[in-house]
């Protein structure tokens, strides 16, 4: 196969249709041996390869220039920036809300202007391909994957704001690869863990879970991520849509149309690497009729996948023509995306976030805040003794990210009122010994505010919410600092926000709130309960 007068190999077409990830701020040994032995198609950066916005130019311009020295073509290098919980980028970069937030303003031109922000941004930094949107629904609140990674719970809300998103990235040159097919949202098993199975009809799945993609695909998205997920009515024999030839090439290609690239989640990811394994997976990934397979993390795997590959080829096993359709179709895409040696963007100095990019993220952020419920009769006072009840990961993954004690809402407050306001920080499930630490901290405190942070799926978090709103005479709020429905495990709270995130931008939003400075204008974009249903806000 001859591409821009370069004639490639089978090593060097097989690399082509990997994208793998290392653990260093600088190319490491590791990367460099699988760009230079192996003419590697793309790379993806995490939390770990991450300084800065400079430092991932920098980054990105060393990774090309490597390939290039190797007589190798353009990289794809890809990231994860979904906005909110799920971003890799903060310093230097504009950190836009997440899925949630965003469909709880119901404002799909905010949506593409904040994708029009992000992947500008992501360009200059040297990131043509962005893992993102998801366009999974979340309607099954017990999911713990999805969740705030999700604009909604229907398929109107998603699609038409997951749209907006492809389009905003796509006009900037970023190829946006939405996810995960054919649909996560609705399971209750994580997949980097376990194998979730959704048993839907095929008639329901088609008017719910791949609703947002038929969309995305008429609207001409570039790239979808396939999902280790077993479809029962797609694959009765329990196999997982990242190698289902039935769902990737008959469904997604044939019935459904799809001519962009196909690229599956990480076949390190325990659904796919603690049953068939990772190199298996990668050759029948292939056969299912993925284009980029992606191996995220461990070198001895990515170079097991890869020989995988390039055996099966050799016996017979994958026709050569399967590989040249694929790397036909990833080649055609970093023309169009302009991801070329002669097209690099040149590094910027310094941060690459502007204060219009900046006021644009304050004012999603501002209209997502959510008042689901006040019942109390009060008004936050500045002038009361306050204590707030911070929750936050401490050990962190690929979903639930640690960041720095970096505007929190004590700090939001303190800062904003001019009065100290003390934090008290726990751990996703308290102790008994943390409760009673922060009832001590109670002692005198006429107003407690606890930020939760998934409390559906923590025992102690819900007793210490329900301890601190049995207290006398104190005026409890409680904001959720990522999924909405914490409120089901407490509802005796009188006073209760949502907030989708508790990044620092979220964060300042709702101590705006708080203190009388904006209202919360956010609406509901899933269902808590009958009372708290989709576009459901108090009224202000």
């Amino acid at each position: 196969m001859t591409i821009n007068n370069q004639t490639l190999t089978l090593r060097q077409k097989v690399g082509q249709m990997f994208v793998c990830g290392f653990e260093t701020i600088k190319p490491n040994a590791n990367i460099t041996k699988l760009i230079t032995d192996y003419g590697l198609g793309g790379v993806i950066y995490f939390r770990r390869n991450v300084q800065d916005a400079h430092q991932m130019a920098q980054l990105s311009a060393e990774l090309q220039l490597l390939s290039r020295q190797n007589g190798g073509l353009p990289l794809f290098i890809a990231v994860d920036q979904e906005g909110g919980m799920v971003s890799r980028i903060e310093k230097g970069a504009t950190l836009l809300p997440g899925n949630m937030a965003l469909g709880a303003t119901f404002a799909p031109a905010g949506v593409y202007a904040g994708a029009k922000v992000m992947g500008k941004e992501l360009r200059q930094m040297g990131i043509n391909m962005n893992f993102a949107p998801c366009l999974d629904i979340n309607n099954n609140r017990l999911n713990p994957v999805i969740g705030v990674r999700s604009y909604g719970e229907t398929a109107e809300l998603v699609g038409e704001m997951g749209t907006h998103a492809v389009n905003g990235l796509q006009e900037t040159g970023v190829i946006a690869t939405v996810k995960h097919f054919p649909g996560h949202g609705d399971t209750a098993e994580d997949s980097h863990h376990d194998l979730p199975v959704v048993p839907h009809s095929m008639e329901r799945l088609m008017e719910l879970e791949l609703a947002p993609f038929i969309q995305a695909i008429e609207g001409g998205v570039d790239a979808i991520m396939t999902a280790h997920v077993v479809f029962k009515a797609l694959e009765a024999d329990g196999v997982p849509s990242t190698l289902s030839y039935r769902i990737l090439t008959e469904l997604l290609r044939k019935q459904l149309g799809f001519e962009g690239m196909i690229v599956t989640d990480c076949l390190e990811m325990k659904a796919i690497s603690e049953g068939i394994g990772v190199a298996e997976g990668a050759v029948r990934a292939i056969e299912a009729g993925a284009d980029l397979i992606l191996v995220s993390h461990t070198l001895k795997h990515q170079v097991a996948a890869i020989e995988a590959v390039l055996a099966a080829v050799a016996s017979g096993r994958i026709p050569e023509s399967r590989i040249d359709a694929s790397v036909m179709r990833i080649m055609n895409y970093k023309v169009k995306r302009n991801i070329q040696f002669d097209k690099l963007d040149p590094v910027p100095v310094g941060d690459i976030s502007t204060p219009e990019h900046q006021e644009l993220a304050k004012e999603l952020s501002r209209q997502s805040i959510t008042l689901v419920k006040d019942e109390s009769g009060k008004a936050y006072d500045p002038a009361e003794p306050t204590l707030v009840v911070w929750t936050e990961v401490q050990t962190g993954t690929e979903i639930d990210e640690v960041v720095d004690r970096v505007g929190t809402l004590g700090s939001q407050l303190s800062e904003l009122s001019g009065r100290r306001v003390e934090e008290l920080y726990m751990g996703l499930n308290p102790s008994e010994a943390d409760k009673k630490r922060v009832l001590a901290a109670c002692e005198g405190k006429k107003q407690i505010v606890m930020v939760t942070y998934n409390a559906s799926f923590s025992k102690g978090q819900k007793e210490l919410v329900q301890t601190l709103a049995a207290l006398p005479g104190v005026h409890f709020i409680v904001a959720s600092g990522r999924n909405p429905y914490d409120l089901l495990e407490f509802p005796e709270v009188k006073t209760y926000y949502a907030c989708y995130e508790n990044r620092p931008l979220a964060m300042y939003s709702l101590a705006q709130v708080l203190l009388g400075e904006e209202q919360a204008v956010g609406r509901l974009p899933i269902t808590i309960s009958e009372q708290f249903s989709l576009g459901w806000r108090q009224d202000l």
